[in-house]
């Protein structure tokens, strides 16, 4: 019974706990178990904490049995990305110069979970200072896609996502800075919520390099279960100004509400591959055959604009954290190296026109967002690639950089807008294909409702990579 209750979701499991057909210390088992056979090939876990997790899951099963969980998700397995601070544990943010660093404290969305009653399994992999678009560093190595474990889940977020895939866990959280957690969804086949900057309240954590353009959010199967970590993870707290802004998260269901969507195909002359291109246009035929209004169109920016203010924003903020530590570059990935020196080519007048920028695309997507309710674009313009390699080096036949594959991204982060994934038909190799869909700030839940809407009617959720183990 153990493995079978790794193919549910969180809120599966708990019908099971109220029922005291299964308990907490079973679903631990049963993750502790499928970490041991597949964590071996994914490298998606850095850090197990066995003990503490069967401590945990202990207490909770002793509240179920008395019919006093703490929430619907008390005794739920989950995973911790590892530039989150959790108590206990070692938190590395990839990098070398945190190698030995354990904190004595959660940060702040970690000790909401904790205080739910989540079982912390452990931390997940992340590529150095979480500033790369796939998952790998010197002390771990590379994660890998549980479809094909010769891929990358993609990154940042790339240990949560395939965590979740491969069934280790039903939820995790990740960080979302320029997409880290939208595009790993969608190269994995998961649901994935970049909240609007706020909603989920940030303190006591590692330095925050990127301005406040990064957030936590939930990783799931299904958006049921991504809407009842948010009832946990959202809301304001006096040590997060900007979530003073925004009210506790509410799962009222308008999914039958006709919504205004402007379907943006590409972002300029951006290659996108075929096949993305073509099943995400099938969603958006989806989405109109079921009433809503879906008008195709170009971005309503410049996303030239948005990738040079997010290499500006990368570099400042890698340089300034650097600063505490002047004698540990060597310690460095060459690709943080690099990125080292060419932050030495801007000055403090780069900085603030990169802030500017993200002003102007915050007025410019206020006013688009009086027209339409939702921007749809595809999540990721690649599908995953090789696990040692950076980045896709063309797209449909055509060179791109770095971030060729993470174009349709940043622009929310930059916007403080929240952002959904959802995945789509697979390639036809099987592999997985997302799309998003984008809200003006505070309407989190306007897209979880259309997200569920879609998910009515294709949904995902049985659809799992054929695993095996080590």
């Amino acid at each position: 019974m153990n493995d079978d209750l790794c193919e549910l979701t969180a809120l599966e499991l708990n019908a099971k706990f109220r029922a005291l057909t299964a308990t907490p210390a079973d679903a631990l088992e049963a993750s502790l178990a499928r970490i041991a056979r597949f964590n071996p090939i994914l490298n998606a876990i850095v850090t197990v904490d066995a003990a503490g997790a069967r401590e945990a899951a202990a207490t909770s099963t002793a509240r179920w049995r008395a019919s006093r969980p703490l929430s619907p998700l008390d005794g739920i397995p989950v995973t911790i990305k590892d530039n989150l601070i959790v108590r206990g544990l070692r938190a590395t943010w990839g990098s070398r110069i945190y190698e030995s660093y354990v904190p004595d404290h959660d940060e702040l969305p970690v000790a909401r979970l904790r205080a739910a009653g989540l079982i912390i399994v452990g931390k997940t992999n992340v590529p150095e200072f979480t500033l790369q678009g796939y998952t790998n560093n010197l002390l771990f190595g590379p994660a890998r896609n549980p479809w094909n474990p010769q891929l990358t889940p993609g990154g940042s977020s790339g240990g949560a996502v395939a965590s979740v895939a491969s069934g280790m866990v039903p939820i995790a959280i990740g960080t979302d800075g320029g997409g880290s957690i939208r595009r790993p969804a969608s190269h994995t086949g998961l649901a994935g919520l970049k909240p609007t900057v706020g909603r989920v309240a940030r303190a006591d954590g590692f330095p925050a390099i990127l301005y406040d353009f990064e957030v936590v959010g939930p990783i799931a199967r299904d958006l049921a279960d991504v809407s009842a970590m948010m009832t946990i993870l959202a809301g304001s707290d006096r040590r997060d100004p900007a979530s003073l802004a925004w009210p506790p998260w509410s799962d009222s269901d308008a999914s039958n509400a006709r919504r205004r969507i402007l379907y943006v195909p590409r972002f300029g002359a951006a290659p996108v591959d075929p096949e993305i291109d073509a099943s995400v246009g099938e969603a958006a035929a989806v989405l109109a055959s079921a009433g809503h209004e879906v008008e195709s169109g170009d971005a309503p920016f410049e996303i030239d604009d948005v990738a040079r203010a997010f290499a500006t924003i990368a570099m400042s903020g890698l340089a300034w954290l650097m600063r505490s530590y002047p004698t540990q570059t060597s310690s460095l990935t060459e690709a943080m190296q690099v990125m080292l020196v060419e932050s030495d080519k801007l000055n403090a007048a780069d900085y603030v026109e990169a802030l500017a920028a993200a002003d102007r695309l915050k007025r410019r997507l206020a006013e688009f967002f009086e027209g339409f309710d939702v921007l749809m674009t595809p999540t990721a313009a690649a599908l995953p690639w090789a696990a040692k390699q950076s980045h896709p080096m063309s797209i449909a036949g055509q060179p791109v950089g770095p971030r060729g594959h993470a174009v349709f991204t940043a622009f929310a982060n930059f916007a403080g807008c929240p952002g959904l994934a959802l995945p789509c038909t697979p390639s036809r190799s099987g592999l997985p294909i997302g799309f998003q869909l984008i809200a003006a700030r505070g309407n989190d839940e306007l897209l979880i409702a259309l997200g569920r809407a879609y998910e009515a009617v294709r949904p995902w959720r049985e659809r799992r990579p054929a695993l095996e183990a080590a």
